[in-house]
């Protein structure tokens, strides 16, 4: 998907299916405090990448924009025909944000993970920083849990990895909801009952920034590769030879 004009005129840096990056969001993406973009782009590149190759899973990524409608616009007829359909979906992962402004989506100053198991109806919760924003994710289950039309529980976990600075908190709602995926949800047998515990669960968001930073760069090249094969005048065969 190209990026719309505006965001052209924002400099933007790379565009992937539905999420266009801009310069912006990459140098915050260095050291910074993750903004919306980069969430998205990261719950896109794991939905193409990961998800996709396990067409039997009915997991949803839901985007910040979701999550932030469904916390605040008060029609339900409007949130529901916004969000994905949940009929077969059996587990949900909700980025958090603070934000408490509808006018101004990028005004939260903290990000928390919230994974709900439809299955079990439970919603779990997953905060660097020491529950700051457990309102906020408790609302949001609420809210699902009317979307869904079933109670959830909403378990706030107190063995969630704690970030060591003010602007990680984005980086390790990636990596908690990459691990989830993964070596949760993912690999678990049917019959098993998984844990959804982080105890012991060490998060380097250092690490973390330059892996989502080289995945940026190598879609970036790619895309350029591409488009570069596209401009040539032999783009499915090899030049003709001269003799």
């Amino acid at each position: 998907m190209a990026c719309s004009p505006q965001l052209a005129l924002q400099n933007s840096y790379l565009s992937y299916y539905d999420v266009c990056l801009t310069v912006e969001d990459v140098k915050s993406l260095k050291n910074d405090w993750l903004t919306d973009n980069n969430i998205a782009f990261w719950e896109e590149y794991l939905e193409r990448e990961t998800l996709s190759r396990y067409p039997q899973a009915h997991i949803v990524l839901l985007r910040p924009s979701m999550t932030f409608l469904l916390m605040k616009e008060p029609d339900a007829r409007l949130v529901r025909s916004a969000l994905p359909d949940f009929n077969k979906t059996t587990h949900i992962f909700l980025p958090i944000n603070d934000n408490v402004s509808p006018e101004k989506p990028d005004a939260g100053s903290h990000w928390s993970l919230l994974l709900v198991s439809v299955l079990d109806g439970v919603a779990f919760h997953y905060d660097s920083m020491n529950g700051v924003n457990y309102p906020e994710a408790h609302f949001a289950t609420r809210k699902l849990s009317e979307m869904l039309g079933r109670p959830i529980k909403f378990v706030h976990l107190e063995d969630c990895p704690q970030q060591a600075n003010g602007n990680d908190c984005g980086v390790f709602v990636c990596l908690l909801m990459r691990h989830l995926l993964v070596k949760r949800l993912l690999n678990a047998n049917a019959r098993e009952k998984v844990s959804m515990s982080m105890g012991g669960k060490m998060v380097d968001a250092h690490g973390g920034r330059k892996e989502m930073l080289r995945i940026i760069e190598s879609l970036r090249k790619e895309g350029e590769r591409r488009r570069s094969r596209s401009a040539s005048p032999y783009p499915n065969k090899t030049p003709p030879r001269i003799e």
